[in-house]
This record gives C-alpha cells, sequence and structure tokens, in this order.
C-alpha cells in the first residue's frame, strides 16, 4: 500500500482518532523512506473531536514524521504545488490509460 501511495503521490493518513489509529507508527519510517507525504487527520464526526489532533501529532512524532512531510503543517503555497503535482500525475496517467484502450479497441477492430 505504501509503495503506492509514494508511486502515485497519494498522501497517507495518520488517522488521530485514539480508537482507530489505522496506520501504526512504526510504518512512518518506511513510507518516509518510500517519499510518502503524510496527512493528519482527527477523524472528527463533531467540533468537539477535532481536539484528537493532538493523538495524530503525537504518533506523528513518535514514528519520526518530520513536519516537513505532513501536508497539513505545510505553507498554503506548497499544499497548492502538492495537489497540482497530483493534477499534473492524474491527468498523465488517464492519457495514458485512454491510449492503451483506443489501441485495444483498434486491435480488436482489425
Amino acid at each position: 500500500m505504501l509503495t503506492a501511495c509514494a508511486a502515485h503521490g497519494v498522501a497517507v493518513e495518520i488517522n488521530a482518532n485514539p480508537w482507530r489509529l489505522d496506520i501504526d507508527w512504526r510504518w512512518h519510517g518506511r513510507a518516509l523512506e518510500l517519499g510518502c507525504m503524510l496527512s493528519i487527520n482527527p477523524d472528527a464526526h463533531s467540533i468537539r473531536e477535532l481536539d484528537l489532533t493532538h493523538w495524530g501529532v503525537e504518533m506523528a512524532r513518535k514514528g519520526g514524521v518530520p513536519k516537513e512531510r505532513v501536508l497539513n503543517c505545510l505553507p498554503l503555497a506548497d499544499v497548492a504545488a502538492y495537489f497540482a503535482e497530483r493534477k499534473r500525475r492524474l491527468t498523465k496517467t488517464a492519457g495514458r490509460k485512454v491510449a492503451i484502450r483506443s489501441a485495444r479497441s483498434q486491435r480488436l477492430r482489425a
């Protein structure tokens, strides 16, 4: 999963809800090695649950994640650049898929 996230520029969630904590902090180092960006999410379903964010910060710290690799700790310009790159990647991937489908379609017609 982490390899795919790194390959496609997908941010890996650190779920801050103490009853979830989906990605174990011991995997954070591997995510960093692969070049993944991470994002801390409080998994809030009410305003009161926004305070859960501190658990995600604690898990990120425990896993050795620097703030430069946490998407929602970056300056707005860097977040915008991240999403612009994601859009570029998705557009490039979509173009390849269309070309592959077109080539298959032409082979089937022949």
